[in-house]
Parts: C-alpha cells; sequence; structure tokens
C-alpha cells in the first residue's frame, strides 16, 4: 500500500519537471529569435545617411531649466511629432511671433507649391498664433495637403533668462538656438525665417546635407559678397565667420552633428557642447551684438569654421544684393532660388520687385495654373519695377521660378 501510495507523488513531480523544461527551451527559442531580428534590423538603421530626418532615436536631454509643466504637457505632443516616416521627407523649421501669421503662410505656401516631395513642417509660434496656422493650412485643398504634414510647437525657453531670449533682436528669433536640444529626434533641420520664399523646391536645399564633409553640420550664405559695403567687417565688435559674416535667415543644420560636438570658444579652455555653450556667449556679448542669434551663431562659427558649410548667395538672396547693383554672380548665372525680404521689404515700398514676388504668391489661390496666374502676373507687376534698383535685377526672380512651376 505505501508503495502504491508513492506514484502518484512520482507521477506530480515528472509531470512538473517536464512542464519547466518545456518552458525553458522555449524562453530559449524565443530569445535567439529576438537576437537574430535585432542584429537584422540594428544592421539597417545603422546604415542610414546622417542627414535623414528624423529616424535615428537619441536619448537627449532636453534644454535645461525649461519650464517643467510647460515641457510635460508637451512632451508627447514633441515625441510624436518628431519621428519622420519616409527617407525622403525634409523638415522645414520656422519661429513666429507677433504679427508674422500672414507672412509665415506666405512662406509656407511658397515651400509647399515647388516641392515635390513630402516635407514635415515644424511651426514655433506664440499661443494665440496656433489657431490661426491650424485653421488655415487644414484649409488648403486636400490635394496640397497631401504634400506636407505640420506640428505646432509653443515658444520655449531656458527658465532662468527665458525673457532675455525672447526679447533679444526681434521676438523670439533666439528660438532657432535651441531647436536642436528640443527637437531632439529630428537628425537634421532646415530653419528658415518667416520673410523667406521658396523660388525652387525645398528638397533641392535640403540635397545640400549630402556635400557635408565629416566634420561640416551646419550651413548658410555670406552676409556680403562685397566687403565694401559689408556689416560685420566694418561694424561689428566681436567675432565673426569669415570676411563678413554669415546670414542665419536660411540655415540648414545636421542637427546630430550638432548635439554630438564640443566647440572651441573663447570662454574657457575646455571644449562646451551646445547646450553648455549658449547661456555663457549670452552673456558674455550681449551688450556688443546688435543681430541677436545670429550674432552668436557668427561668435561659435568663427571659433569653429571648419564646421561650417558655406553655400551661395542665389539660396539666400537679399535687397543688399541688389541695391548696390547686382553682386551675387551665382544668381546672374542660374537665378535666385530663395528670396529673403529682410528689413520688411515685403510690406512697404523701399523694394517693389520684392513686394511684388510677395504678393504673387500670397494671391495665387492653389489649384489654378501657375504659369497663368502666378508667373504672368508677376512678370507684368516687376516689369513696373524696372525704375529702382532690385527690380533692374527682376528677371532673376523668376529665371528659377519658372524652371520651378514647370517641374511641378
Amino acid at each position: 500500500m505505501r508503495k502504491m501510495r508513492c506514484y502518484p507523488h512520482v507521477y506530480l513531480l515528472c509531470t512538473v519537471f517536464t512542464f519547466f523544461s518545456l518552458l525553458y527551451m522555449y524562453s530559449q527559442l524565443a530569445s535567439t529569435l529576438e537576437d537574430r531580428d535585432q542584429r537584422s534590423g540594428g544592421g539597417r538603421i545603422s546604415g542610414r545617411s546622417s542627414h535623414d530626418a528624423g529616424h535615428t532615436l537619441r536619448k537627449r536631454p532636453g534644454v535645461l531649466g525649461l519650464r517643467d509643466r510647460e515641457w510635460g504637457q508637451n512632451s508627447e505632443k514633441l515625441s510624436s511629432a518628431t519621428k519622420a516616416p519616409k527617407n525622403d521627407r525634409s523638415h522645414l523649421a520656422v519661429v513666429a511671433c507677433g504679427a508674422r501669421l500672414e507672412e509665415t503662410l506666405t512662406m509656407l505656401k511658397s515651400a509647399i507649391l515647388f516641392s515635390r516631395k513630402p516635407v514635415h513642417i515644424h511651426i514655433f509660434a506664440e499661443d494665440d498664433l496656433h489657431y490661426g496656422f491650424r485653421n488655415a493650412m487644414e484649409m488648403w485643398p486636400v490635394a496640397i495637403r497631401t504634400k506636407f504634414t505640420f506640428h505646432i510647437y509653443p515658444i520655449m525657453f531656458p527658465e532662468e533668462n527665458a525673457s532675455e531670449w525672447k526679447k533679444l533682436f526681434k521676438p523670439c528669433a533666439s528660438q532657432r538656438l535651441f531647436l536642436p536640444l528640443i527637437l531632439k529626434q529630428v537628425d537634421s533641420l532646415l530653419y528658415v525665417d518667416t520673410d523667406i520664399l521658396f523660388l525652387r523646391p525645398v528638397e533641392d536645399i535640403w540635397g545640400l546635407l549630402s556635400q557635408f564633409n565629416v566634420s561640416q553640420l551646419a550651413a548658410m550664405a555670406p552676409e556680403h559678397e562685397e566687403p565694401r559695403i559689408g556689416w560685420y567687417n566694418r561694424f561689428a565688435r566681436h567675432p565673426y565667420y569669415g570676411k563678413t559674416g554669415v546670414n542665419s535667415g536660411v540655415m540648414l543644420m545636421n542637427m546630430t552633428r550638432i548635439r554630438e560636438k564640443f566647440f572651441k570658444n573663447d570662454m574657457t579652455a575646455v571644449m562646451l557642447q551646445w547646450g553648455e555653450i549658449l547661456k555663457p556667449l549670452l552673456q558674455k556679448y550681449k551688450l556688443n551684438i546688435t543681430w541677436g542669434d545670429q550674432d552668436l551663431l557668427n561668435i561659435i562659427f568663427h571659433h569653429n569654421p571648419e564646421s561650417l558649410y558655406v553655400f551661395s548667395c542665389q539660396w539666400n538672396y537679399r535687397p543688399d544684393h541688389c541695391i548696390y547693383g547686382s553682386n551675387c554672380q551665382q544668381a546672374e548665372e542660374e537665378g535666385v532660388f530663395i528670396l529673403h525680404g529682410n528689413r520688411g521689404v515685403y510690406h512697404n515700398d523701399k523694394q517693389p520687385a520684392f513686394r511684388a514676388v510677395y504678393e504673387a504668391i500670397k494671391q495665387y489661390s492653389f489649384g489654378e495654373d501657375m504659369e497663368s496666374s502666378l508667373l504672368q502676373p508677376l512678370e507684368a507687376a516687376l516689369q513696373a519695377t524696372a525704375h529702382s534698383y532690385c527690380g533692374r535685377s527682376s528677371h532673376l526672380f523668376t529665371k528659377r521660378l519658372r524652371e520651378s512651376i514647370r517641374l511641378v
């Protein structure tokens, strides 16, 4: 009887042992399959180009000192908005404060009109502008809205000196300095001022990222081509890049490289990362700078010239390139690619040729034939500006625009 009572115990022990053996074998098999998947997937990620936007997810700290409440409210939105789904998608950023809604929408309209590849737009704006942007862009025709996605962010500065950053030069202009730290999952970005008009597809300037060498992490155009009329070389009280400085109204950034680099500087013998250099730089030079964040960028690249790729003036064509005679040789040869109407020339009569381009794009209605409804009215309007300095060079404004319209 005692032996018979042992059989159920032996049977139970065998059953338990068999169960755990099968469980162990299953876990080992699952682990092996997972490792194999990770190895194959990891190879695909590491093979991506350093300028494919938003694909490499990097765990980097955000802007130190950002308002915790504001950052907490928007962290989930930031995360979802900065994951770019496709390799061919360009990332375009703009910062708008004050009465800049219409001007910014006209800029975005020009970006979308001529681009043939998708664009993701990052709009940093004061809270009272958010509805205006969202309402206007969501009312654009469906065929246009399929060409872009967008996300709207609040203005974000380090808490300890937020007001100082916000009032530097123009309202909110220095927000661009913090984009690598805020959009920490975006690899590369094209930043433009609100007074920019694209006359060539966004993806064309985006393609300049492939021309960066291993040390270059940003690209800008010179502030002047002619030193005799240059501002920095005649008036600056701080270091600046090259012979005439650079203009930051159009700035192409490999933000992964910006986040990773240690920058030489004239404040300490220790090289500093991007998030460490901005505040001490402002404290040292705030009494000597005139053009705000642009001056700070000039100081940084003065000490790190190997990090800057300089593109030609046709990618950032301003009134200075024509009011003293035509001094942008590349535009003379190939036309203007990006028009920059700084100093408010889109909204006054000082440079009627610039204003004519702005008004033509603003008044054009999506879906209409661009040849007859945009190009021809613009050419007629530019003929009436021939009395002005820049009007005499206005044929350069339509030279590339005509080709962009044809390709679309």
